[in-house]
């Protein structure tokens, strides 16, 4: 665990690159909602802040004075056992609190917070929660990232966000099949460093022989797959994959748009013509696996990219596994409101392993449980082929 002077240090890296990331917007960006599962920017700035006076200020900070009293109301997310909240759907009809006021909450929540560790020498618990908050808050700046581009990339202008962040590194390296011999293996987050409940309880586990490929699949590759019919072909398809991607009309991944005769793909940078040796992102869990189907293999499990993942450069892409979302043996959740952080969306969801180009930094580690439903591809993710 990190010390008291180490949490001061990640709070404040942790609030200012927050607001970078908000510092290329627009006021009339920070409140648009297209979907349910994009929240607005102020929304992710109030929730964050939130968090911190829910959890920590409320808490150890003596005689603290709520800066509202509506704002766990307004920003609370699914913390069910901490209150009422607005449902997800409502998010972006909320004109306010304005975007002024969300600043002016983050500025009195910051400086309480360094107020409070500054002077007074806090508890391992109360280090623990702070060093929790920071992280938590560093799971909404990539879900800013995502939520920005969604935003923008459903404007029909398709306006560019800035043009620094580099979204598609390319994998300049020969392709190669990694051998892993059948064999006990153990896994799991073995350090001291942090780490969620979820990646908690080293355990062994047996697997197969398999081979894992080196490199991700890439935009070039699966316009293969797209010109070959992949998503007219029932027979590569999940039945609950073959209905979403009739009822929804899909043929191509998020943000591709076929100009012409030509493919161009919306990223953060603005449109641009698809680069097709950069990694495939924005598909479903769906499309993943027609793909690894169309090419007579398969997605590889949690377990074997763990084991396999020092033979290959990952954390451009969250790459879908074919493992269920579940606990790890002797999985115990944290008491109270914080025990809801993870355990309660073990079903029904499938697990990717890596980082991606929006991952934020000091925020990437092997043993990472991220988790989405199948449906959804507007984070950055991708695929690896084993078999």
């Amino acid at each position: 665990m990190l010390n008291q002077q180490e949490i001061t240090q990640l709070f404040k890296e942790t609030r200012t690159d927050s607001e970078l990331i908000c510092s290329f917007l627009k006021t009339e960006d920070y409140v648009v909602q297209p979907v349910e599962y994009v929240s607005p920017p102020k929304w992710h700035l109030g929730h964050t802040t939130w968090f911190f006076e829910e959890f920590i200020l409320k808490k150890y900070a003596e005689d603290h004075q709520l800066f509202d009293e509506h704002t766990a109301y307004v920003f609370n997310s699914y913390y069910e056992s901490v209150g009422e909240k607005v449902i997800r759907t409502d998010r972006g009809n909320l004109s306010r609190p304005s975007v002024e006021w969300i600043y002016d909450f983050r500025r009195y929540v910051t400086d309480k917070i360094l107020e409070l560790l500054e002077t007074q020498e806090l508890s391992a618990e109360a280090l623990g929660v702070m060093e929790i908050g920071c992280h938590h808050e560093k799971q909404h700046q990539e879900l800013l990232y995502y939520d920005i581009k969604y935003i923008l990339g459903n404007n029909p202008l398709f306006p560019k966000y800035n043009d620094q962040f580099r979204e598609n590194p390319i994998e300049d390296f020969p392709k190669k099949w990694i051998e892993i011999p059948e064999d006990v293996y153990e896994i799991g987050h073995k350090t001291n460093d942090f780490s969620y409940d979820n990646e908690l309880g080293v355990h062994k586990v047996y697997l197969q022989d398999y081979k894992i490929s080196n490199k991700l699949v890439t935009n070039a590759e699966f316009l293969e797959f797209i010109e070959d019919g992949g998503y007219e072909k029932v027979l590569l398809w999940h039945a609950e994959g073959w209905d979403w991607v009739n009822q929804n009309n899909i043929r191509s991944p998020l943000y591709w748009h076929k100009i012409g005769q030509s493919w161009h793909q919306y990223t953060l940078n603005g449109l641009v013509p698809l680069i097709g040796e950069a990694p495939v992102t924005h598909i479903s869990y769906y499309e993943a696996f027609a793909f690894a189907q169309w090419k007579g293999m398969r997605l590889p499990t949690e377990q074997e990219w763990e084991i396999a993942q020092k033979y290959f450069e990952w954390g451009s892409r969250w790459e879908w596994t074919e493992s269920a979302y579940s606990p790890y043996p002797n999985y115990q959740k944290a008491d109270g409101a914080l025990g809801e952080y993870n355990g309660k969306f073990m079903v029904n969801q499938k697990v990717l392993r890596g980082a991606s180009v929006a991952t934020s930094r000091d925020h990437q580690r092997y043993t990472y449980r991220n988790f989405f439903h199948a449906p959804l591809r507007w984070h950055f993710n991708g695929l690896r082929l084993a078999q």
